[in-house]
């Protein structure tokens, strides 16, 4: 079982704080940094105000990463998050934009529901 957690990190370009998530110890950002071989822009973590009143839950192409820029529906990072009582996976990690790059073979990772749930709630305390 993969761990998840959420950070909170300052992005240089929008000066404002965005939402960046660790999977076992390592930012998002950085482990598909190792997967992407072209010249496409990086990813960032995303804005509050960019996410969904429940983010990270449930269903088809689900905003987990943001562009450089710092507005995320320029060229985000989505995926297929899944869930039951005991576990959710994040799997099928596509760019749905900038020519509609598919990862294959990142993933699936899949959390245990209970730590996955406390991680989200820590972010809705944030505000």
């Amino acid at each position: 079982m993969n761990e998840f957690e959420l950070s909170i990190e300052p992005h240089d370009v929008v000066h404002e704080n965005v939402v960046v998530p660790v999977l076992d110890g390592s930012s998002l950002i950085d482990w598909l940094q190792v997967e992407d071989e072209d010249d496409e822009p990086a990813f960032s973590g995303v804005r509050k105000d960019d996410l969904d009143a429940k983010p990270f839950q449930p269903g088809k192409a689900q905003l987990v990463l943001g562009c450089t820029c710092g507005i995320a529906s320029c060229g985000p990072l989505v995926a297929d998050i899944t869930a039951d009582e005991n576990t959710v996976v994040w799997r099928h990690f596509r760019r749905p934009h900038r020519n509609g790059r598919v990862y294959e073979g990142f993933g699936p990772f899949t959390f245990d529901r209970k730590r996955y749930d406390e991680a989200l709630k820590k972010l809705a305390e944030l505000g």
